[in-house]
Parts: structure tokens; C-alpha cells; sequence
């Protein structure tokens, strides 16, 4: 007979340092190896983009790794397992961009391989690692705990694209390769070690609650006390896709990540075009971006922190209020395409990005609440479904913002107006991302005296059963 034990901020770390891990890898295939095919190599830059869009397509068999986590009851061997895999993908990504140079049809050809590797590797580890945090973390310490293992993960980017970045020059081939592989090997030891006895057992052992209070229906586990029939994959997403909260959350993820991701390409040739700024300017413009998103994510942190939660807001309201200050942002970039340079260009932009950081982080915390609201047999499914549709997302996202940009601008005579158009667009999915967060919101109190009964009632079965 075993207790369930809640991770504390060391756990929580341990998170974050497999987090960083897989922004290591990726940060190098999406950015370093970019630079490569289209500087050294002369490719078109569509080639890249066409990988890169490649492996965030491979990432729709999320729900299938997270039903597999769930069958499997333990999310470590899906962690470790995709990190071996993403690492791989990263080694073989390097060697298949090497091989380009001598030979351009191998060289795509392994590079698929490649991409796809990194696909599934990042749909393993990722979607079991935010399952594990939605069983482990407290709810009081979710909003904090989301932060701080995205800002690693961030850390990650920055850190490793900054010491690859030294090491690899002067470039060579054989370094490339040789960075690649010691990266490799050192994310797959170092997330070796943090996984190390840090899921503590298996989920199919037998687990007693010390208590029951507002955590009881987010961690009490479907044991022996109703067993239900194995389902397979496709019965379980077909019974998660009817659960009217997973489908509005599902549809909330991808209409605020499409959002989110399709400014990102647009944002500095708008601010050269428009207002004028130089390409360093430009980049200094996205900093300033991503810099705000980091404070809105820290702002979300500290109003879930256990002493002050609810004081500064629910963190249903930061992801109602976080779209809702989205899209007024996002109008007013529309205005900046008409009005022109006289708008406060850098104090809009700093405003879009603490609203995404907001509304991103509150997201990831509610994500982690409900995958476990009905009890943990379906969790690594419902996570993966959503995963999916942010991977979806994302994906269209830079194609949905060029795109929409060329098309504005062959029907549009003025590029401001043009630009307007793109952001207004984007503004309208940001008020529906609100309304979906409001709609996520209703089912919660719909749902609360249903789960208080079912909460007595699986308490009670477990207490004569043990």
C-alpha cells in the first residue's frame, strides 16, 4: 500500500531540465541547420520550412502516444524512450544536411527520416511529461510550475544556440556533426538522470489518499474499485472528442495558437515596410516580443502562487482576460498599418506579448487540470489530443500568416491596409480563443456538484475495498 506523493519545486525542476533538453535539440534542426541549407548550402529556404513543417505534422499521433501512456500506466518509458528518439532524429538531421552537399536527393531523403524521428520523439516525451505534471503538481502550484519548466525550456534555446553557435565557427562539416552527436548524448544522459526514480512507481500498484479535499477528483485514480473493459485507441479518443470540455478546450488550443503563431512571420517585415526600422531594429522588435511574453508568464506565476491564488485573478480569468488583450493588441496593429509611423509601435507590441505570455501559461495550467478532472485512465489521451491540435496549430500558423499577407497585398493596393487586414484577422480569432476559455469555463461549474459526488463516492468504494 502506497501514498501519492505531490512533486515539489526539486521535482518540478527535474521537469524542467528534460524541457530544456528538448529545446536543445530542437532550437539546432529549426535554426542552426536552417542557416545551413539556405547559406552554405544555397537551398531554397522552402526546403527548411517544408521539414519544419513536416514534423509538426508527424505531431497529430499525440493522442496515440498519450493512449499508449496510459495503457502503460507510467509515463517514464514514454519520456526517456522519446528523448532517445528525438535524439537521434537531431544526429540524423545534422548528417542528412551534411550529406545535401554531396548528394541533395539522399540528403532530403534522410532528412524525412530525420524530421520524422523528431516528430514522434517530441509527441513522446512531451505529451507524457505534461501528464506526469497534471497527476503530480498541485493545483495551487500548477500556474507556477508551467512557467518555470517553459522558461527552462527557453533557457534551453537560448544556451544552446548560443554555444553552438560559438563552437560551430568557423563551420565545417565534420564539427557539425560531431556537435550534434555530443548533444545528443548529453540530453539523453542528463534526461536519464532526472527521470531517475522521480515517478517513484507504477500506477498499477494500489494508491491510498492521505486526503480528500479540493484535489480528490484531479488525483484519484480509477484502480480496482470500477473496472471498465480495455477500449481501444480509437473508442478512447472517440469517447474524450464527446466530452463537451475536452472538445471546447480542443478548439480553444487551436484557435489561440493559430493566432499566436501567425503574427510571429509577419511582425518584422510589417515593422520594416511600415514603420521603416532596420533589420536590426527589427530583431530587437521581436526580443522586445518575446521578452513580454516571458513577464506576462511570470505574471500568471505569481497569481497562482499558493498565497496570493485568487486574489489577483482565477487563472480562468488570465486566460479569458490573456485573448481578450490579445486581440485589442492585435487591433491595434491594425490601426499602425493605417495610421503609420506616429503609433507606439514598440509599446503595442510589448502589450500583444504579455497578453500571449498571460493567456499561454494560464492555458498550459488549465490543460493540466483537466486531463486529470475525471480521473487519470484517459489523461495521457486528452493531453495528446490537445497537443495535437497546438502541433496543428502551430504548423499552419506561419503558412496562415504569409499566406494571408501575399494574398492581402495582390488584392490590396496600400501594404498598411494589407497588413491591417492580416491583424484583424487575427484579432477576431483571438476573441473567439475568449469565448471558447469562457465556454471551458461554464462546463467547470456545470460539473462541480457532480464531481464532489463522484469524488464521496470512489472515496468511500476505496476505503471498504482496503
Amino acid at each position: 500500500m502506497k501514498t501519492l506523493e505531490m512533486f515539489g519545486w526539486l521535482s518540478i525542476a527535474r521537469l524542467g531540465f528534460i524541457q530544456a533538453c528538448m529545446g536543445a535539440i530542437v532550437v539546432v534542426t529549426t535554426s542552426t541547420l536552417n542557416r545551413i541549407m539556405v547559406v552554405e548550402l544555397a537551398l531554397p529556404a522552402l526546403l527548411p520550412g517544408f521539414l519544419v513543417g513536416f514534423h509538426y505534422v508527424v505531431q497529430m499521433v499525440r493522442p496515440l502516444m498519450g493512449y499508449g501512456a496510459d495503457q502503460g500506466r507510467r509515463c517514464t518509458p514514454w519520456m526517456m524512450g522519446g528523448m532517445m528518439v528525438l535524439a537521434i532524429g537531431g544526429l540524423l538531421a545534422s548528417v542528412s544536411t551534411v550529406l545535401m552537399g554531396i548528394d541533395l536527393i539522399y540528403g532530403i531523403a534522410l532528412s524525412i527520416v530525420a524530421f520524422l524521428c523528431i516528430g514522434l520523439g517530441v509527441s513522446a516525451c512531451g505529451t507524457s511529461l505534461l501528464v506526469l505534471m497534471s497527476k503530480r503538481v498541485p493545483e495551487v502550484r500548477r500556474a507556477p510550475a508551467a512557467t518555470a519548466v517553459w522558461m527552462m525550456m527557453i533557457v534551453g534555446f537560448a544556451v544552446t544556440a548560443i554555444t553552438v553557435g560559438q563552437i560551430l565557427d568557423p563551420y565545417s562539416p565534420k564539427r557539425l556533426i560531431e556537435i550534434s552527436a555530443y548533444l545528443s548524448a548529453a540530453v539523453v544522459l542528463i534526461t536519464g538522470l532526472c527521470l531517475w526514480g522521480l515517478e517513484g512507481y507504477s500506477s498499477n500498484e494500489t494508491l491510498i489518499y492521505e486526503q480528500l479535499d479540493e484535489y480528490e477528483v484531479e488525483f484519484i485514480s480509477n484502480t480496482a474499485t470500477v473496472t471498465s473493459q480495455k477500449q481501444n485507441f480509437k473508442q478512447v479518443l472517440a469517447s474524450v472528442w464527446s466530452e463537451p470540455q475536452a472538445k471546447a478546450f480542443t478548439v480553444f488550443v487551436f484557435l489561440s495558437m493559430l493566432a499566436y503563431s501567425s503574427q510571429d512571420l509577419i511582425l518584422e517585415p510589417f515593422a520594416g515596410v511600415l514603420f521603416g526600422l532596420a533589420p536590426g531594429e527589427t530583431t530587437q522588435l521581436s526580443g522586445l516580443h518575446h521578452t513580454a511574453v516571458l513577464c506576462g508568464m511570470l505574471a500568471v506565476a505569481f497569481a497562482g502562487m499558493e498565497r496570493v491564488a485568487g486574489r489577483l485573478g482565477s487563472i480562468q480569468s488570465w486566460m479569458v482576460g490573456g485573448c481578450l488583450v490579445s486581440g485589442i493588441a492585435m487591433l491595434g496593429l491594425c490601426v499602425s498599418g493605417i495610421v503609420g509611423p506616429p503609433w507606439p509601435l514598440k509599446a503595442n507590441v510589448f502589450l500583444l506579448g504579455v497578453a500571449n505570455g498571460s493567456f499561454s501559461i494560464a492555458a498550459i495550467a488549465t490543460m493540466m487540470r483537466l486531463a486529470t478532472q475525471d480521473g487519470e485512465k484517459r489523461a495521457g489521451t486528452r493531453m495528446g489530443l490537445w497537443g495535437a491540435s497546438q502541433a496543428i496549430a502551430f504548423g499552419l500558423g506561419g503558412l496562415l500568416g504569409t499566406g494571408a499577407s501575399d494574398l492581402a497585398h495582390y488584392f490590396v493596393n496600400s501594404q498598411g491596409l494589407a497588413y491591417a487586414c492580416v491583424f484583424g484577422f487575427e484579432a477576431v480569432m483571438f476573441v473567439m480563443s475568449a469565448g471558447c476559455a469562457v465556454w471551458v469555463g461554464r462546463y467547470d461549474k456545470q460539473d462541480v456538484s457532480v464531481r464532489r459526488q463522484s469524488t464521496g463516492r470512489i472515496a468511500k468504494e476505496l476505503s471498504h475495498e482496503y
